[in-house]
Parts: structure tokens; sequence; C-alpha cells
């Protein structure tokens, strides 16, 4: 195995290889090899012979083609392939972590962006997403001859289909909406047409409360599209308009969760985190504190601390919030974004189950929804983006750095600041937090004003 040591991915980003499908690191080419490389992973890592892998798929117009494509470069070194149709990213994750006979999984779905994107994500045999060094390793495997490693006759693999999984899923969600029942909320439910469309109706039907539905009748290329939990302003008017105690969206894989309350205002994944925590720890289910990112408010550390629970930072990504959640012993974790991650309950952002359990918390707690925004203070932030071509030779400069240590030592306790790379973009991202807003705004400036400086 090659040594992976301060190398960067070249096609993985974030949350697996994602592009407009049928171009760049989309087309069904690259889906093949992609497919070849990780079936030669997976039979490394799993010393099986013949693999089994578990593949499920979003809604967009484009996922057949990229299934074929992925299933064939998987069938070709000697892997077996059963596709599950539409359902969740944490669907997948479900069925790996309940069935010993699968090695691995892949999910096709380019989460929350438009519909001519398309993407593949690749998860372990337990449901948990892999790691920087797996991806690593499969993108050496894609540089191996493309004659060698072509097994034949029965060694080849096979794809089939089956909706026993799917259906496997559907019921464990039921079991779990069955605990919120005699809920009387009145609630909108958003599912961005993509891969919760054909769950919601079938599970919140078993609540006694009143429910209506949007974007929950995907057509292949209407997902996403001004609905879902990157374009909340459809939702927030639904809600509204049809005065409702809470709004709930989806992305279009969803493993996101964001919410709104009867005023139309969001309830994001700190809001939700906050909520989840004082539950669990309530019901000694939490562990040893919370997971979130370096991103998530501080006003959460504020009020999570009166409760005696701890707050653990992390990278922006779910699966490192996942990683820190492992290496501290913590039941839950998640992003300002809506990844929440419930380890009880799934292996992965689960949006469905997330919002399942904000309802069942927030009954037991006694919160009022429409409270939740005012109580949670948010203090002020800011963040600039500045194009920046050499990003790491910018953030190791001594007058970045020096400007570092003076922004840290004007914000002292009174707040924070971060300088990142972006992973996907030719920038670097300053973000600052302060209840001091002027002071927040100066460091911020002065920051961006050193940048400038290095690069003229």
């Amino acid at each position: 195995m090659a040594d992976n040591t301060k190398r960067t991915r070249k096609y993985f980003g974030t949350d697996g290889v994602r592009d407009i499908a049928n171009t760049g690191n989309m087309t069904p080419e690259f889906a093949l090899m992609l497919g070849r490389a990780y079936g030669l992973f997976v039979k490394r890592t799993r010393l099986i012979e013949k693999p089994k892998i578990v593949i499920g798929r979003d809604t967009r117009f484009s996922g057949t083609m990229i299934l074929s494509a992925l299933a064939t470069g998987l069938n070709s070194v000697g892997v077996d392939v059963t596709d599950i149709g539409v359902i969740p990213t944490p669907g997948v994750s479900f069925v790996l972590a309940h069935n010993e006979e699968f090695q691995g999984g892949a999910v096709i779905s380019a989460s929350h962006n438009p519909a001519e994107y398309n993407g593949i994500k690749f998860l372990d045999h337990n449901g948990f997403k892999l790691t920087d060094e797996n991806e690593l390793e499969i993108e050496d495997n894609m540089l191996l001859d493309f004659c060698e490693n072509r097994p034949t006759k029965s060694d080849l693999g096979q794809s089939d289909f089956s909706d026993k999984y799917a259906n496997s899923y559907l019921n464990e969600l039921k079991k779990l909406f069955i605990s919120i029942a005699g809920t009387n909320k009145k609630i909108v439910v958003d599912s961005a047409n993509g891969a919760a469309s054909e769950y919601v109706e079938k599970i919140y039907s078993l609540l006694k409360s009143e429910t209506s539905f949007i974007a929950n009748n995907p057509n292949g290329m209407n997902i996403n599209a001004m609905v879902g939990v990157t374009h909340m302003n459809t939702l927030i008017k639904e809600t509204c308009a049809k005065r409702a105690d809470l709004g709930i969206a989806y992305d279009g894989d969803a493993d996101r969760i964001l919410m709104c309350d009867s005023k139309g205002r969001i309830i994001d994944g700190d809001i939700m985190l906050w909520v989840l925590a004082r539950w669990m720890f309530k019901n000694n289910k939490l562990g040893s504190g919370v997971v979130a990112t370096v991103m998530s408010n501080m006003v959460l550390e504020d009020l999570l601390k009166k409760d005696g629970i701890k707050v653990f930072r992390c990278g922006v990504g779910d699966r490192y919030v996942l990683d820190k959640m492992r290496e501290k012993g913590s039941l839950l974790g998640g992003e300002q974004s809506g990844h929440i991650i419930a380890l009880d309950h799934a292996n992965t952002g689960d949006g469905i189950s997330s919002g399942i359990l904000f309802l069942k918390a927030v009954e037991e707690l006694g919160d009022d929804i429409s409270d939740l925004v005012d109580n949670f203070d948010r203090y002020p932030q800011v963040l600039t983006n500045v194009i920046i071509k050499d990003k790491e030779a910018v953030l190791s400069h001594p007058l970045l750095l020096e400007a570092v240590e003076e922004a840290e030592r004007l914000l002292g306790k009174r707040g924070r600041m971060l300088l990142r790379p972006s992973g996907t973009e030719p920038m670097i991202r300053i973000f600052v937090e302060s209840r001091d807003q002027e002071l927040m705004n100066f460091v911020a400036k002065m920051l961006e004003d050193v940048i400038k400086s290095i690069v003229c």
C-alpha cells in the first residue's frame, strides 16, 4: 500500500467524487475506473476473493447511467453488486450495518447540488464513510494497469436488484416514528424532490398531527430545484402560509436536515445539537459530550456548559465529525449545515431520523419550538473569502503568522478566529466570531489586508 503521508487527494473531495454528470470526473468511463479501483480496495481490505457491494442512489436523471458504469467496473474485478434503488445515503449505511453479507457500499448522489451534477461516495462494511487514507488508496488503484486484474468465467462479478433492503430501512424509520406518534404539531415537509420523496409520506402518516408535503414528486431533473436545505425560503413561505409549528427540509440524498419555526426562522444544525444534547444527556445516552465543527457558533458551548455538557471541535465535514466522536466517545455530533450524527441510530448523517429524534426531544424536554431561536443567542460571525492561488505559501508567510497572533491577542476570550484554505477553490476563508461586532470586523479586515499585501 502506498505511503499516504502528507498527500492530497486528486479526485475525492469532502464527500466523495462529484461533477456535472457525463463530464469531467463523472463520466461513465471515470465511474467504471472508480468502480474497479474501489473493488480492488475492498478485496484487499476485506480479504475476500469475491466480495459483495450494495449501491443506492438519489433521484437524478443521470443516476442509472452512473450506476451501470460503476457496477460494470466492480463486476470486472470480480465483485458482486446489489442495486437497492432510490434510497437516502443513511439508508445504504443502515443496510451495511445490519447485513454482514456486504463488504462495502456506494451511494450515487450529488447531495445538495443541482440536478445536472452527480457523485459517488463509498462506505465501508459497517456503513461508515471512508477515511482520507482509504480514498488515496483507491486513487492509487486507478493508476494500475487496466489490462491486469481481469477475472474470467465464473470469477466475474454479477449485478442484481433487490428492494427488500430499502424496505428494511423504511421499517426501521417507522419504528422510530411510533415513539413520537402522539405529537400534535402541525408540520410541513420538503423532500427536495430527492431520495426522501419515496419515504416521507409513508412515515409521517404515522403521526396524529397534520402534515403536508412539498417537493416530493421527483422527475429526475427537479432535485434541489429551489427547494430543500439550500433554498429554505420555499419551506419558510409554505410553513408560514399553513400556520404550521415546524417546517422540515432535506437535501437530495437526505443526509442533511434544516428546519424553520412558525415565524419562518431557521433552526440549523447548531440548534438541533443543543436540543438533542440536553435530551440525550438527561437520558444518559450522550456519551462524553457533543462534537461540533470549528464553524459552529460559540453560544453552543456557552449554553451546553450550563448543563455540564462538553463540546469537542473538529474540522468541517461530517466524516471528521464522526472521527472525533469515535475518538472522544461521543454519541452525538454534527454541523451547522444540518449533518447530524446520532450513533445509537445511524453511522452517518441521517436527516430523517434526526428530525424524528428532534421532535421526540422537544416533547420530552418541554421546549417550545417557537422559542428556540430566541433562546439560542448567537455570537455575530463574519466570513470573508480572499481569492489566492498559492494558499499554503500565504498561510505560512511570517507576516500572516504575526497577524494571526495579534488577532488572537485582541480577541482573547471575547471571540475566536479561523483561517482555512478552501478545499475546492483557490481561496482562503477568514472566519471571525465575537460579541463585540466592532472588534470582530476590525480583526477580519486586518487579516484580509495582510493576506492581500502578501500577494501584492
